[in-house]
């Protein structure tokens, strides 16, 4: 029996961290806050905590199911086995519809940040088919660029809190007395669309194979990555509040933009804008590449049409997927806000890993690393964040699970 060195124990708790990192730090940041102040007002705060809770528990049941199921697939390949085809089935095509509204997110972050005034949407649909383009042909998003892209967003972030609590007025704003005037249903909503931002923190729980002593290397490297993500998004989270105030972040289209223009720093704009756009289409082509690669695992079982399993011949990329995909999420942009694309990938999401968290409370105890407890909040929590989204997320997610459903139980009938 041979070993692959592709799959040697290199990395250690640092290492782990740092991936963790990259996966969490981009430009969902530089998008989630308004739609959040939208919902929330200063109790967006409060939102990003529950968020974060959430994502802790979603990442554990993560890790525990990869260490059993060490495979490509992530919770569709988790739910088949622990809860049977249909929970796969529905793992799946929650991902899929989550991370397409996630493209177009991403997309409309990029010209929201990067493109004139009154381009936005063109601009983004551009992005979209150019990236997909690159894809094509096999280009991916790279170690490398994910780690120049996380240390450029942490420098534009370290910009904006300097500039701003340095040279704005933050006294004029006092969120205390605004932390709970929206409720616990505005807290919740905000809490829905702040998860968002913490898109990609299970990274760490499929590096069971590559990580020194995982059994300790995998908790610890969660928790650590997740409590600095929690506390960079909280100090940028205050900073915006207190230099803009929640009314205005709530309407705004580049809240960190806003941040350095009232704080009189105009020279800081442009630097703002380049690393929102960096980090933007970073995600968008890793988004473009992992969902043409589930759809790609999804038609190989039949749960979609065959016609997406296609792979191509010299460029070995599931092209049809992805230029299905390229095709779906421009008519998205031309359709939807980002709020709505935002809050309609939270809602695919949290369908995913909640079903994370059941497939994970069916582990017996010898494969069990965290406490079943863990599982139970998580899929509470997911539940819960879900029902709180705005209604047009859920009527829409509502129709677009339905459709899935319906083409399952079609081809099942007629197979």
């Amino acid at each position: 029996m041979t070993t692959s060195p592709g799959l040697a124990r290199k990395l250690g708790t640092t290492d782990a961290v740092v991936i963790g990192l990259g996966s969490m730090i981009g430009a969902g940041i530089f998008a989630s806050f308004a739609p959040a102040a939208a919902a929330a007002g200063a109790g967006l705060l409060i939102g990003l905590a529950i968020a974060a809770i959430v994502a802790y528990c979603n990442a554990t049941a993560s890790a525990q199911l990869a260490a059993q199921y060490p495979t490509s697939g992530g919770t569709y390949i988790y739910g088949r086995e622990r809860l049977g085809e249909w929970a796969g089935f529905m793992a799946g095509w929650s991902f899929v519809i989550g991370k397409t509204a996630s493209c177009a997110a991403m997309a409309l972050t990029f010209a929201a940040y990067a493109a004139p005034a009154g381009w936005g949407k063109p601009i983004a649909v551009v992005a979209v088919l150019a990236l997909a383009a690159v894809n094509y042909f096999g280009v991916t998003r790279t170690a490398t660029l994910t780690r120049f892209i996380v240390v450029i967003v942490l420098a534009v972030l370290a910009l904006v809190v300097a500039v701003g609590l340095t040279s704005g007025d933050p006294a004029g704003h006092d969120l205390s007395q605004g932390l709970f005037a929206d409720g616990p249903y505005g807290i919740l909503q905000s809490s829905g669309l702040l998860f968002f931002a913490f898109a990609g923190y299970a990274r760490i729980a499929t590096m069971g194979e590559e990580v020194k002593n995982p059994q300790r290397t995998i908790p610890r490297a969660i928790t650590t990555a997740l409590f600095i993500t929690l506390v960079v998004y909280a100090v940028i989270a205050v900073t915006v509040l207190l230099v803009v105030g929640p009314e205005t972040l709530a309407t705004s289209a580049a809240p960190l933009v806003d941040v350095v223009t009232a704080a009189n720093a105009g020279w800081a704009s442009p630097i703002v804008r380049v690393g929102a756009a960096l980090a933007a289409l970073g995600a968008l082509l890793a988004l473009v590449a992992g969902v043409g690669r589930t759809t790609l695992a999804m038609a190989r079982n039949r749960d979609l049409p065959g016609w997406l399993a296609a792979v191509h011949p010299r460029h070995k990329v599931p092209h049809h997927a992805e230029i299905t995909l390229a095709i779906i999420v421009s008519a998205l942009i031309l359709t939807v806000d980002l709020r709505g694309a935002i809050g309609f990938s939270s809602f695919g999401v949290l369908l995913y890993y909640f079903i994370a968290n059941v497939s994970a409370f069916t582990q017996t105890k010898p494969q069990r690393r965290y406490p079943k407890v863990l599982q139970v909040l998580g899929a509470a929590g997911c539940l819960l964040l879900v029902a709180t989204l705005p209604i047009t997320a859920i009527v829409a997610g509502i129709i677009v699970v339905a459709v899935g459903i319906g083409y399952r139980l079609i081809r099942l009938r007629t197979q």
